[in-house]
């Protein structure tokens, strides 16, 4: 057959075909009388897997080794296929920084600094969360347990897995971006110094029965309306103090420990972390706590 009745059967334009001739993928059976290129069905055949091959991306070069060396396709296909996995992380990445964009007014500062978290790959990913550690662990006393805690915070760190899902995604983005705010970075310093301060008694419970009573004790008298400064806070206050052991002589120095603690982006954290980790969903319940703090400023006086 000719090249136009070739480009009939295949559907490949008469200019694509003699190119793939020129550069030897798909070479001409034969030559008529004349000089023109004549074709067979092998060429037909060949061309289909030429023009397969370059609809998934690969290059003609590549595609010549695989015909011309033998040289394996299906490493060839896995090695493109990563490629493309590779492409389409840093895609996805964009696409959610375009959505940040979308859904607020960023500054140039701003916009700048979320279009390099959307480049950002594996290994940038993880110098963010390594130096947001560094920064907040700096300065704590060098003790087992504060050696055990820090090692145990950072073996949690954010992985965003190879194929991460859109909610994933947004959620790095979001996640990449407190980790560089200095407020929150110099709240968690603090907190991290004070937890490990011999001279600091904690009066917040840390097993988490404990911590699930309250704020389902906090939670009952929230959702019925108690307001943090009315006069039906008060028992609910001296319930949790009692339990917990803090005198009123204690009051104002749990208050300022709950004043540093209580922070949404804390929480935020942490629900971030759930979406990028594939964990369980975190509930919130800062809001718990907030209600708590603002009850024992306004609280004033005997709570028995």
């Amino acid at each position: 057959m000719n090249i136009g009745e070739l480009s009939r059967l295949s559907g490949l334009p008469v200019k694509t075909i003699r190119y793939y001739s020129d550069v030897g993928l798909v070479p001409e059976a034969d030559r008529s009388p004349a000089g023109y290129r004549r074709y067979d069905h092998d060429s037909l055949v060949r061309l289909d897997f030429v023009r397969t091959l370059r609809e998934l991306g690969l290059d003609i070069a590549t595609i010549k080794r695989v015909l011309e060396r033998g040289e394996d396709l299906g490493a060839v296909a896995a090695a493109h296929a990563e490629a493309l996995g590779v492409q389409i992380r840093v895609l996805r990445l964009r696409r959610a920084a375009l959505r940040a964009v979308s859904r607020r007014e960023p500054t140039p500062a701003e916009l700048d600094r979320m279009t390099r978290i959307a480049r950002a790959g594996t290994d940038e990913r993880r110098r963010i969360v390594d130096e947001f550690f560094d920064s907040i662990f700096a300065g704590i006393a060098e003790t087992p347990q504060a050696a055990q805690f820090t090692a145990r915070m950072r073996s949690v760190s954010p992985d965003l897995p190879d194929d991460p899902t859109d909610a994933q995604v947004d959620a790095w983005i979001e996640l990449a971006g407190m980790l560089r705010e200095q407020d929150f970075r110099a709240r968690l310093q603090e907190m991290s110094k004070r937890s490990f301060d011999p001279g600091e008694r904690r009066l917040t419970p840390t097993d988490m029965s404990e911590i699930s009573w309250f704020t389902g004790h906090i939670a009952e008298h929230m959702d019925a309306g108690v307001a943090p400064g009315s006069p039906a806070a008060v028992p609910v206050v001296a319930a949790v103090l009692t339990r917990w052991g803090v005198a009123d002589e204690d009051r104002d120095q749990l208050i300022d420990q709950l004043t540093l603690a209580v922070d949404e982006r804390a929480e935020r954290y942490w629900r971030l972390m759930a979406v990028i980790n594939g964990w369980p969903p975190i509930p919130a319940t800062m809001h718990r706590w907030e209600w708590f703090l603002n009850a024992l400023r306004e609280c004033r006086g005997p709570l028995a």
